[in-house]
């Protein structure tokens, strides 16, 4: 598709790394007319900028093909597996383990009336 891309598509070592995660399809279903990248565009333009799905711009696939994808995504954890793994490589890079060893959690309950302000909350 010959058009001008947008700023919120993704470099080609970045679709490297995510098109293994993307590709729910097996090989036997029917395949979308639309490049899966195209829809992947798609999905990173709305995310980008805060628009509703049917104002997207008309160079990308369909709004209901990406709105779909995106579901399909959400339901299957494709974003939890990329963080997850993305972690590991670079935790394994700086010669570190794979998954952390140790967790701090900070549980602290401001109270949130009037009086305590924007500070509170």
């Amino acid at each position: 598709m010959n058009r001008q891309p947008y700023p919120s598509e993704s470099s080609d070592d970045a679709w490297a790394l995510v098109a293994p995660y993307v590709t729910l399809m097996t090989a036997e279903a029917p395949q979308r007319p639309q490049s899966l990248r195209e829809v992947v565009h798609g999905v990173r333009w709305v995310v980008r900028t805060g628009a509703a799905w049917r104002f997207m711009p008309h160079d990308l696939p369909p709004w209901y093909t990406v709105s779909q994808q995106s579901q399909r995504g959400l339901k299957a954890g494709v974003c939890e597996a990329i963080v997850q793994d993305r972690r590991a490589i670079v935790r394994l890079a700086q010669e570190r383990h794979a998954e952390p060893a140790a967790a701090l959690v900070d549980r602290r309950t401001l109270p949130s009336t009037p009086d305590s302000g924007t500070r509170a909350g």
